[in-house]
């Protein structure tokens, strides 16, 4: 199939960066939002929502690893994952709704089976650190997977930021889940790979080739 030519007439700002910056403000809010909501259920129903984090190897909890990363151990734990949740979810927002919805749900599998394969048995794990996690690593190899020079100089913001996260991915701190951390970041990494951007190449008269 040959090239076709289209007219491109979006930017990186004005109206319609505002209109994503919106739409990624709003999604975060009310991600961060809805977090804080399931932890005061839990802690009303006396933690019953519990119940849904993950215990490792059993086949039943296969269904625990998507609604495990909504739920946390308390109020300090949700407190804890809901800044860095809401800075880098709004950043990776930012590229469009779509591929943001393909990488969170690719790290949240990731995360989720790798804390199901390699957790300790008689645990139970839940939290948002391993988006988080992922979401690090997404955004700090994105601009050199998609070879755009502004998201890397966005990697190297969140690394001078957020690196010092990393330490998380070692078994260092007793009650914490490293393996969510380390799965959550190669999820992430691995979604910078599998949802690209497609290149693209300037033609005649500022119009682009897809």
């Amino acid at each position: 199939m040959g090239d076709y030519w289209t007219t491109d007439r979006t930017t990186d700002h004005g109206t319609t960066g505002s209109a994503r910056a919106l739409t990624a403000g709003l999604l975060m809010a009310g991600w961060v939002a809805l977090l804080w909501v399931l932890e005061g259920i839990d802690v009303a129903t006396g933690h019953a929502l519990d119940t849904y984090g993950i215990s490792p190897r059993e086949m039943s909890e296969l269904r625990d690893v998507v609604p495990a990363a909504f739920l946390h151990s308390g109020w300090e734990h949700v407190a804890s994952n809901s800044v860095p949740l809401l800075v880098l979810g709004f950043i990776a927002a930012l590229a469009g709704l779509r591929r943001f919805a393909a990488v969170v749900s690719t790290i949240i599998v990731a995360s989720g089976l790798g804390v199901w394969l390699t957790a300790p048995e008689n645990t139970i794990t839940l939290g948002a650190s391993g988006v988080v996690f992922g979401l690090l690593g997404y955004l700090l190899v994105r601009g050199f997977v998609d070879r755009r020079p502004w998201d890397i100089l966005i990697g190297v913001g969140v690394a001078v930021v957020y690196g010092s996260l990393l330490w998380g991915v070692l078994p260092t701190q007793s009650g914490v889940s490293w393996q969510g951390h380390l799965f959550g970041l190669i999820g992430g990494v691995a979604a910078a790979f599998l949802f690209r951007r497609p290149s693209t190449r300037r033609g005649p008269d500022n119009l682009v080739t897809v």
